[in-house]
This record gives C-alpha cells, sequence and structure tokens, in this order.
C-alpha cells in the first residue's frame, strides 16, 4: 500500500490514490502493478554483473610498478587518489538525493542494489591503495587528497555544489524543485560517472596497451560495466520525467545541462594537466582534452541536446582492449561476466 492509499484507509474514504508521477513526492511502497518495469528489468541486469574484489589479481601490478617512470609513477599516484573518494562521493549523492525523491520502488530496488556497486568499487579502489602505496604516509596523503591536492579538490568541490543545491529539499513540491533535481542526476550520471570516471578509466587503459597494469585494469572492466549501468538507469529516469512533465526541459535547462558539461570538462582537464605534466608517450594534456570533449558530446547528445565541440576520440586504445560500452555505450547490453539469475517476474499481474 502506498503512503497515500494508506492515508486514505485510514480516514475510511477507501479511495484510490490518483495517478502518479516518477517525481512526486511521498513514498510508493507497492511493486503490484508495476508501473516502471523497466528500472526493475535494470535492477535484474545489474544483479547477473555480480564481481567481487578478490577475484581481481594485483600481484603483477607490482613489478610493473617498479618499471614505470617517475612521470608514471606520479600520474599512478594521483590516479588511485582519485579513485579513492570518487565513488563514496557518488554513493553519498545517491543515499542522500536519489533515493529520497525517485518515487518508485522498482527504481530504489535498483538505487540498492547501485549503492552495493558502489561498496564494491571503494573497497576495489581499499584494495589498489593498499598494494599500490605501501607506505602509510603515501596512503594517508592519498586518502586525504579532497584537501591537499588542488585538482582532485576542484573536482570534488564540484560535486558538492550541485549535492549542495538539492540535499535542504526535503520534497520536490515545485516546478523549481523538480528542475533542481535534474540538474543533481545529470550532473553525478553524465559529469561524475560519465565524465570524471571516463577520463580515469583512459588512464588506465593506456597502461594496459603498453602492456602493463593488467590487475588495475581488469577491475577497472567490471568497474566500467558497472557505471555503463549506473549511467543507463540515471539517462532512463530523466526520459521517463522529460514524458511525464515535458514543461521541465526548455532551452533554459538545455542552456545549463551544456554549461554544466563544460564546467566538468575543464576541471577534468585540470586533473589531466597535473596527471600529464609535460606529457609522457602516448598520453597528454591535447589527446586528453579532445577525448574529455568528445565523451562530453556523447552525453549531451544521450540528453537529446546538441553536441558541444564536434570533438573525436583520439585513443584508439580505448577500443583495442575489448571495451564495447564505450563505442555502443547506450545499444549493447553488458554480458561478459555475468552469474546466473534464476526466477521469473511478469508485469500483468493486478494483487
Amino acid at each position: 500500500m502506498t503512503t497515500t492509499a494508506a492515508a486514505a484507509a485510514a480516514s475510511g474514504t477507501g479511495a484510490a490514490p490518483a495517478a502518479r508521477n516518477l517525481l512526486d513526492p511521498g513514498f510508493e511502497l507497492t511493486l503490484r502493478p508495476m508501473r516502471y518495469p523497466g528500472f526493475y528489468e535494470r535492477y535484474r541486469d545489474a544483479i547477473r554483473n555480480t564481481w567481487t574484489v578478490e577475484e581481481v589479481d594485483l600481484h603483477s601490478d607490482v613489478a610493473d610498478l617498479a618499471r614505470l617512470s617517475p612521470g608514471e609513477r606520479h600520474l599512478i599516484g594521483r590516479l588511485v587518489a582519485f579513485f579513492a573518494t570518487g565513488d563514496s562521493i557518488v554513493a553519498n549523492n545517491l543515499v542522500l538525493t536519489l533515493y529520497r525523491h525517485i518515487n518508485s520502488p522498482e527504481a530504489r530496488l535498483y538505487l540498492s542494489r547501485q549503492l552495493f556497486e558502489e561498496a564494491v568499487h571503494v573497497q576495489f579502489y581499499l584494495t589498489l591503495l593498499d598494494t599500490y602505496l605501501p607506505d602509510h604516509d603515501d596512503r594517508a596523503a592519498a586518502f586525504a587528497a579532497v584537501e591537499n591536492i588542488p585538482s582532485i579538490r576542484e573536482k570534488a568541490e564540484f560535486c558538492f555544489r550541485w549535492m549542495d543545491s538539492v540535499e535542504k529539499l526535503d520534497r520536490l513540491e515545485s516546478r523549481d524543485d523538480r528542475r533542481r533535481f535534474l540538474l543533481n542526476l545529470i550532473c553525478f550520471a553524465a559529469c561524475i560517472e560519465g565524465l570524471f570516471f571516463y577520463g580515469a578509466f583512459a588512464y588506465v587503459y593506456w597502461f594496459r596497451s603498453r602492456g602493463l597494469l593488467h590487475g588495475l585494469a581488469t577491475g577497472t572492466n567490471w568497474v566500467f560495466r558497472d557505471e555503463s549501468l549506473h549511467m543507463d538507469f540515471a539517462f532512463s529516469v530523466v526520459d521517463t520525467v522529460r514524458e511525464e512533465e515535458p514543461d521541465l526541459f526548455d532551452e533554459e535547462l538545455a542552456g545549463r545541462v551544456t554549461a554544466m558539461l563544460e564546467e566538468a570538462v575543464e576541471a577534468e582537464l585540470q586533473f589531466a594537466r597535473d596527471l600529464c605534466g609535460e606529457g609522457l608517450p602516448g598520453m597528454n594534456t591535447d589527446a586528453m582534452r579532445e577525448y574529455l570533449r568528445c565523451v562530453a558530446d556523447q552525453r549531451l547528445r544521450r540528453l537529446g541536446l546538441p553536441v558541444r565541440y564536434g570533438a573525436r576520440n583520439p585513443f584508439s586504445f580505448m577500443e583495442l582492449q575489448g571495451v564495447q560500452e564505450l563505442t555502443n555505450f547506450f545499444e549493447r547490453r553488458p554480458s561478459a561476466y555475468q552469474v546466473a539469475v534464476e526466477g521469473s517476474v511478469s508485469f500483468d499481474d493486478d494483487f
């Protein structure tokens, strides 16, 4: 029974609740009949994609680290420092914002699963730090990166601004409240998971293309698939809201989303300058700028907005490493590492 239906029953009216939109205030509890079966299917897809940190073998990476140049060691140190906090920020927004305001039990099933996956990612990055940075002081500095590394602090502050914009909203009562929520959702899907992490993935696959850090690349493959599903879900929420409340999607919103992505590209480019310095073989700031702009255009295109940069992916190794999700991002369902799920559900039963 929904909270609305429960109130009606308590008052003796017995009236059925009116049809609700996805962002209407309240806390829908009824899974039958399913209003958004697509969200339930995404939950099942995520279950099939289960993996554990214990399956990632980082032993060979230790020998590879000793072979890296000083510039490459600086890059990998900065990279794992970003990883140490990135998924924790995403998890906080899931709990504080998305779970509170997306009023669908099917969607909350998926969000619960996503929170588990973010926890696995945090565990993976913790294991990565313990393996890559055996010195206690180095590890402590990595975990404090948000405070002491400017290029990482800038990205974190970008995230916190969009979290703060909706954190005090208990209910999405007005059109402005819903737009603020949509901007938060788009920020975390398109800019943080869809751009900041994709920049990080490019560095990982650059190492792998040179025969280095295969353990890191293996774990990243599985994180990559998870992030693909996270973005697919978030953008499907945006699609649903667009169908239900098309008046929210006007030129002002489009302009703010484009400006948001431009800011995210610049923040990630500052991080690239920190990581790459004067440039490394096959990896430099100019190439990363083109790559980030290409990814930003992909996100805008998925949102039905005009592309901003007209950029092309300069990194052939992103396709050569079997990362299928990058080139066919929203049309292919991950299947390379899935566990069996038994049981079935139909969507036309009316309980």
